[in-house]
């Protein structure tokens, strides 16, 4: 992967060259490389030191302050935290990385939206994903026929507070991966 490092405030931009080199069981199968261009992500590493493992949250938000303050956040709380700003560069860095936890404003700008990215997600892996969203109505309509459970899927209304934030993530990461999967 070739990377030209670009360090600013609490994150950094590391814009990449994708290769469909990845490991068998790492990528979303069957996602075409949309993008093979450099490709802006910003990651947020933990600021402090953390026991041997530190687990890793892909927000996906194209409100670039909201995800830049959730990534700052969450780094501050020991996350290693990378962020997207659409549907598009979500599955491009999935294909790369597979997080703990995914964190999906539904209300993506651009030709993807949360939705889509959802179902490839779920094409794919039971990753949990925490949705956030300003319409509740369709999220709730949602979580009660996909028959996942809270540890696997749940749903943030917005506006939220950053605690609560904090509260779902902790909550949904805790969860043993082997109760995760059905």
């Amino acid at each position: 992967m070739n990377s030209s490092l670009r360090q600013g405030g609490e994150g950094l931009s590391v814009p990449n060259t994708m290769n469909n080199n990845t490991a068998p069981g790492t990528s979303l199968r069957g996602i075409p490389s949309l993008f093979q261009e450099n490709v802006a992500v910003s990651t947020f590493f933990p600021h402090q030191q953390m026991p041997n493992v530190v687990q890793s949250i892909l927000i996906i938000e194209d409100d670039a302050s909201l995800a830049s303050l959730e990534g700052e956040v969450l780094a501050a709380h020991g996350y290693l935290v990378r962020t997207v700003p659409s549907g598009e560069m979500a599955l491009i860095t999935l294909e790369q990385l597979l997080p703990d936890l995914v964190v999906l404003d539904l209300e993506l700008s651009g030709p993807m939206s949360g939705w889509d990215v959802l179902e490839h997600l779920r094409d794919a892996t039971c990753i949990p994903v925490l949705i956030t969203s300003s319409s509740a109505t369709a999220v709730r309509k949602h979580l009660r026929s996909c028959g996942e459970s809270k540890e696997t899927l749940d749903h943030l209304p917005k506006p939220y507070p950053l605690q609560t934030l904090l509260k779902r993530i902790k909550r949904m990461l805790t969860t043993p991966p082997s109760e995760q999967c059905s």
